[in-house]
């Protein structure tokens, strides 16, 4: 098992955080379309923290999962 420490520092390094990053944009982008598409096609009535929270949820779940498997690998 690897130090928490080091686990985190192999999560967030640059290789690591770009996959959380394009995680996040192609399910957040999906999740968007599924859950405000009409709203955000007509760019009318978007719920903005909803849209940024949609992005942010994938990118900590892809980041948890990294950090889970380096901690245990």
């Amino acid at each position: 098992m690897a130090a928490r420490g080091d686990a985190l520092r192999k999560t967030f390094s640059g290789r690591q955080c770009v996959r959380s990053l394009v995680v996040a944009l192609i399910v957040g982008s999906i999740l968007n379309a599924i859950n405000q598409g009409d709203k955000i096609a007509a760019l009318d009535g978007i719920v903005w923290w909803r849209v940024t929270l949609t992005f942010v949820v994938p990118f900590c779940v892809a980041s948890y999962g990294a950090y889970s498997a380096f901690r245990n690998g």
